[in-house]
Parts: structure tokens; sequence; C-alpha cells
């Protein structure tokens, strides 16, 4: 097999169809990653969001992190910058390459570990402050038994007093008005275009377009916002609070994203 056919996704003869947790593993192919970065634009994307994160942390008094979904490292190398202890975990070995390769081209030692979410306290042992689910990652899992198990092992992995940042895109606008976005967060690389080319009430099929002609896809559960929180109560976080692009007041339908912060106390 050469290399371009490596690095082809496959989706299967109809993509709409795919539907399954495991998938991601497909999709997050070596050429995808490579591009992942130019997507995301990591001095925008920093710029864009600010240090509400940080913040946040901060005035918890967190210490110890523990990010479920490093990707290619872009929010572990921002909490490593601002003197956390972090442990980065992903579910794809392309990607922790790459952020291990990010963190220590930015003076870092990257501690990693390759976990799947529902099944994190079999290769993690440590008890953390926080544990931060940042970049739309949590929709990968579209099977509701799959999302409590991955929060129940997220609540297992805090301290008693922990805290989780978990995100996601503004599904309830694209579901219930159709897709517009700022493009001020998250994914702010300006030589990219992204769009779902399909919604329904349980995938949300998005294209990825370079300025290179390269296209890929990834497929995702459309989470509601008020879906997300009651999952976050039912699994024991006493007290959950929703941020609309990093801010506390907000209409329903403006944000691109929601950052959930659930505590548990």
């Amino acid at each position: 097999m050469n290399q371009v056919e490596e690095e082809e996704q496959d989706f299967g003869e109809n993509p709409i169809e795919v539907r399954e947790s495991d998938h991601y593993e497909e999709e997050y192919v070596p050429g995808f990653v490579d591009k992942w970065d130019e997507l995301i634009d990591w001095e925008s994307r920093a710029k864009s969001e600010g240090d509400t994160i940080i913040n946040i942390l901060k005035e918890k008094g967190v210490e110890k992190i523990l990010d479920v979904a490093t990707g290619t490292g872009f929010n572990s190398v921002r909490l490593l910058q601002e003197g956390f202890d972090v442990v980065s975990s992903d579910g794809s070995a392309e990607m922790l390459t790459k952020a291990f390769d990010n963190a220590r081209d930015h003076g870092y030692l990257m501690r990693t570990v390759q976990a799947d979410w529902r099944w994190m306290n079999k290769d993690i042992h440590e008890k953390f402050d926080a544990i931060v689910c940042l970049g739309n990652s949590f929709t990968h899992l579209f099977d509701e038994g799959d999302r409590r198990k991955a929060l129940a092992e997220f609540y297992t992995l805090l301290k008693h007093d922990g805290i989780l940042l978990l995100d996601q895109r503004n599904y309830d606008a694209i579901l219930d008005e159709g897709y517009s976005s700022k493009h001020t967060h998250y994914y702010c690389g300006d030589s990219v275009s992204v769009y779902p080319e399909h919604v329904d009430e349980g995938l949300a099929r998005f294209k990825y377009e370079f300025s290179d002609g390269s296209v890929y896809n990834l497929n995702m559960f459309p989470l509601r916002k008020d879906y997300t929180s009651q999952l976050l109560y039912e699994v024991g976080f006493q007290e959950v609070n929703t941020l609309g692009d990093f801010k506390e007041t907000y209409k329903e339908d403006e944000p691109d994203f929601f950052l959930h912060v659930a505590e548990k106390n």
C-alpha cells in the first residue's frame, strides 16, 4: 500500500451512516493530523480565547490537570506555559505524536498517555484537580452509554473538589437555524474552509477543505447544550455553568461554541 492510500479516510459507500464512537481513529489519518495546526492557527486561537480557561483554573486553585483530548497539543502547551502540571491524553496515536513534537518545539517534555475515555482509569492511575476536554472532542461519542461511561471515568479521575471543562459546538443553532460561524474561536486558520455537509439529529458531518486542495471529513454527534448539561448532572457533578464563546451572558443562538464548567464538590 502506498503512502497516499494509507492517508485516505474511509467512510465506506454511505458516509452519513457511519455513526460509531470508535470510527474517529480512522478519521484522524496522518495527512489530516499534519494539517490540523493549519486549521487551528495557534496564535490566532490563543488571542481569541484570551485567558478565560486559564483564569477559571487558577481561581479554583488548580495545579494538576489531565487534558483528555490533547489533539496536536494546543491546550496542553498553553497550560504548561502557565505553570500547570499537565498529563496529556488522546485516543489517537497520530495526534499524540504530533502533540509531543509541538510541545518539544515550545521547550516542554509532554507527559502523554494514549487512552480511550471509556476506560481511562485502566491507563491512568492519578487523581487530578481538573480535567479539560476541549476542541469539540466529546462529540465523537455517538452512543449515550459511551458518553455516560466517559463522563463517569472523568468524574472518578478528579479529586473530591475537582472541576471538568468540556466544550462543544453550538449544535442547537446548527440543527434549528442552519450553520453559520464567525470563525473567531477554535478553528481560526484563514486558509481553511470548514462547514457541515450533512446535519440531522444523529449526525453532523463536517468537511474541511485546505488551501492545497486536500479535503477531509469528520463525523460527529450533534450534542444539544441542555442535554450535555443534564448528563453532567446525572453522572454526579453538583454544579454546571455554561459559557457561550467564553462569555457568561449570551443569546442562545449567538455563540459558535459552549464551554461547560462542571464542579465536583
